[in-house]
């Protein structure tokens, strides 16, 4: 992801051979994250996911939700080992902007040893809502009704 590091790396990097790294894609729903670092965390709607993603794949299988591993059998693993478009949700989420800040170019089969997938993902409730929660994002036809 442009130069930046991720927790599943690094661990890979420090003991090879002895862990293993689950991924986990969802083609739409909600999620519960900020605009920025230290922003207050919002309800927000994930758009389906772009043409060519990983999680566009995974969503033409049909399925509300499954797991791929990538140890067997080898044929699974064959088509995605091409580079595709892979989406990054985390602490962070800018659907304004989302082509540019969460897809990158990835190789799902050597980036994780199991990918779990959600077709539609629901936001995690804070334990302390609040109104900006609550209310979740600002429809995109704001301040105009449609």
């Amino acid at each position: 992801m442009r130069g930046e590091l991720n927790v599943g790396q690094l661990v890979r990097e420090r003991h090879p051979g002895d862990c293993r790294l689950v991924g986990f894609t969802a083609y739409t729903g909600t999620v519960t994250a900020a605009d920025d670092w230290g922003a207050p965390a919002e309800r927000k709607l994930v758009r389906p996911a772009l043409a060519d993603s990983v999680e566009e794949l995974f969503h033409e299988g049909g399925e509300k939700g499954f797991l791929v591993s990538f140890g067997a059998p080898p044929g699974s693993a064959e088509t995605l080992r091409s580079a595709r478009l892979e989406r990054a949700i985390g602490v962070i989420y800018r659907p304004d902007t989302e082509r540019q800040s969460h897809y990158f170019r990835s190789r799902v089969a050597d980036q994780f040893d199991a990918v779990i997938h959600v077709d539609e993902t629901r936001a995690v409730e804070p334990l302390e809502r609040t109104a900006r929660w609550e209310e979740g994002e600002v429809p995109e036809t704001y301040p105009f009704a449609v």
